[in-house]
């Protein structure tokens, strides 16, 4: 049986307690997010822990199971779009200066002193974060691998660019960066992305062919699969999704 931990912790960025869970007790640190108003529990639930286990068990994968502010952030019907671009950048400081330190600190201590980067992954909602905090912060990871997700700000905020709004749209920011430093990590990552072209996967499927293009464009090597024509947006399909890219990852 995977060893699991809750955890509930104050987050100054934030100003608020943060709940995850954590499976395992050592190997590779992989970070994930839930999709759009999900929870740190949803990856659980959802059996992806189930098809994770063998390595999780076998010591070689440690997963952290965060939580999102999505009703606060990209999902919110209030506020206006500074105030919830606002409060995103806030869960961005609680996520790379709070969290991620934690799981690198912990990653060390349970593995002997070997200081490793982390995998980050997630479907659908969660596969636009785990993209953006990679493109955005690629210094703590050397692995992406995201199904299902859109790579632009387009569904939550409309054509409105200004601000902290473009630096969270890969899309937009990718093509015009020309940081020597940034893309160089990129291309020393392995890249994973994979989008069904099934049921409710158009704009997934869009983005997805999108993004393949600005990376060759940049010359960063990435695999990005299409999965048939009845691979729906679904968690029956991402769950053998992450058992295969899996396979191959570990």
């Amino acid at each position: 049986m995977v060893t699991t931990q809750y955890r509930k912790i104050y987050s100054p960025a934030l100003g608020r307690d943060m709940e995850l869970k954590v499976y395992g007790h050592r190997g590779k640190p992989m970070l994930v997010f839930p999709t759009s108003l999900g929870r740190f529990y949803q990856y659980e639930d959802a059996g992806m822990i189930d098809e994770l286990a063998e390595w999780i068990d076998a010591g070689r994968l440690q997963v952290w199971a965060c939580d999102t502010l999505d009703e606060e952030t990209f999902f919110s019907p209030h506020w206006n779009i500074q105030d919830r671009i606002g409060r995103h950048e806030q869960y961005n400081e609680y996520i790379v200066r709070e969290l991620i330190p934690d799981i690198l600190r912990e990653s060390m201590g349970n593995n002997g002193g070997d200081e490793q980067k982390i995998l980050i992954s997630g479907c659908s909602m969660g596969a636009y974060y785990s993209g953006n905090f990679f493109f955005r912060h690629p210094e703590f990871f050397d692995t992406l691998l995201a199904l299902s997700g859109v790579y632009s700000v387009n569904h939550f905020f409309g054509g409105y660019r200004e601000g902290a709004v473009y630096y969270n749209s890969p899309l937009d920011y990718l093509p015009g960066l020309s940081d020597d430093r940034l893309l160089e990590q990129y291309r020393r990552s392995r890249i994973i992305l994979c989008c069904g072209q099934g049921a409710w996967e158009d704009e997934m499927r869009e983005e997805t062919a999108r993004i393949r293009e600005v990376l060759a464009e940049k010359v960063i090597p990435a695999r990005v699969d299409f999965w048939g024509y009845d691979v729906d947006h679904d968690w029956h399909w991402w769950r053998r999704q992450i058992r295969y890219y899996m396979n191959e990852l570990m």
